[in-house]
């Protein structure tokens, strides 16, 4: 796989800005050799044409949808913020809410799939954050206020069988099995 394809890839995934650095870190890259892509995917991706562009500023990066199609993707966007939540969705808000704060690969260890989209939807909406583990250097997902007012709650202990599910013995099992790589599939 090329480095452009890596860097394309990360980029198209990401909820948030990255900077060139930490895309190199990502994809196992030379800095400059990262950087003269990314400048390559800017000049690709920037064409009117393109429904996808990428966002420059300074050396933070980002993949947005074209400016043209603004209100295409907020009439999509309003279904999803608005419209009811997917299984798959439930699902990693109910892990969230028992096991939060959670890595996304703790996460996907425990649903064994990829929940960056799913996760990117449920911070649209409100119902989860992320939040900076500046001791273990990650970033971990939470409910926020808003779910638990939604839900009528004061806490997330107010949860149904909260104290079991929270502390599910087979689950550290999992958890506390050897993590991959963040690059790693599972």
């Amino acid at each position: 796989m090329s480095l452009k394809s890596k860097i394309e890839s990360i980029l198209f995934i990401s909820i948030r800005p990255l900077s060139s650095a930490k895309i190199a870190e990502l994809v196992g890259g030379d800095k400059e050799e990262v950087k003269k892509e990314l400048d390559d995917l800017f000049a690709e991706y920037n064409q009117k044409d393109k429904g996808v562009s990428l966002q420059k500023i300074g050396s933070n990066f980002q993949m947005v949808s074209n400016a043209e199609n603004s209100k295409l993707v907020s009439e999509f966007l309003k279904q999803e913020v608005t419209g009811e939540l997917t299984p798959a969705s439930l699902e990693t808000l109910t892990v969230v809410a028992y096991r939060g704060p959670i890595t996304r690969t703790e996460l996907e260890m425990i649903r064994g799939v990829n929940c960056s989209i799913i996760l990117r939807n449920l911070m649209i909406r409100g119902l989860i954050e992320e939040i900076d583990d500046k001791k273990n250097m990650v970033q971990k997902y939470q409910i926020t206020f808003d779910f638990l007012k939604h839900l009528g709650l004061s806490e997330p202990a107010q949860l149904p069988d909260y104290d079991k599910l929270n502390s599910n013995e087979s689950l550290e099992k999992l958890l506390n099995q050897p993590k991959p790589n963040e690059g790693e599939m599972i």
